[in-house]
């Protein structure tokens, strides 16, 4: 495999875990929103990604964000008639937001992230080898 693909491929990886660190964070920050209804409520998003082919060769050249989407998981209604947001039946509406998952997927992230570094300074070492190779 050439060298400068394998940049690439780690430079995309390195892309798309900070959008997905992105998600997370915003999953995170919105975890005690309130809301008086379901469809104006925070769910909870992740992104999706796709493999990129390389047109020429039918070889993997990266990876990119597909869509964002949108957790199906219920929201969590709670009974709160005092609450100045709740709504005609006393309800408040929360965010489907597991903040245990979203750190257990923060760390994934961030291990993918610090991975596809790793790959960069190996190469980048390879390649400064191989001219020390030529220079001799």
């Amino acid at each position: 495999m050439a060298v400068f693909p394998t940049l690439d491929i780690s430079a995309t990886g390195m892309h798309v875990q900070t959008v997905r660190l992105n998600a997370i964070a915003s999953n995170i920050a919105n975890v005690n929103s309130i809301s008086s209804n379901s469809e104006d409520t925070y769910r909870s998003k992740q992104p999706v990604f796709e493999t990129i082919l390389n047109e020429q060769n039918g070889q993997i050249g990266g990876v990119k964000i597909h869509k964002m989407v949108e957790s199906q998981e219920p929201l969590k209604m709670e009974y709160n008639p005092n609450h100045p947001m709740a709504n005609k039946e006393g309800y408040i509406f929360r965010p489907n937001v597991n903040v245990v998952e979203e750190m257990a997927n923060m760390l994934d992230a961030s291990r993918a992230y610090e991975t596809n570094i790793e790959v960069m300074n190996t190469t980048k070492q390879l390649l400064l080898r191989t001219i020390q190779l030529g220079k001799n």
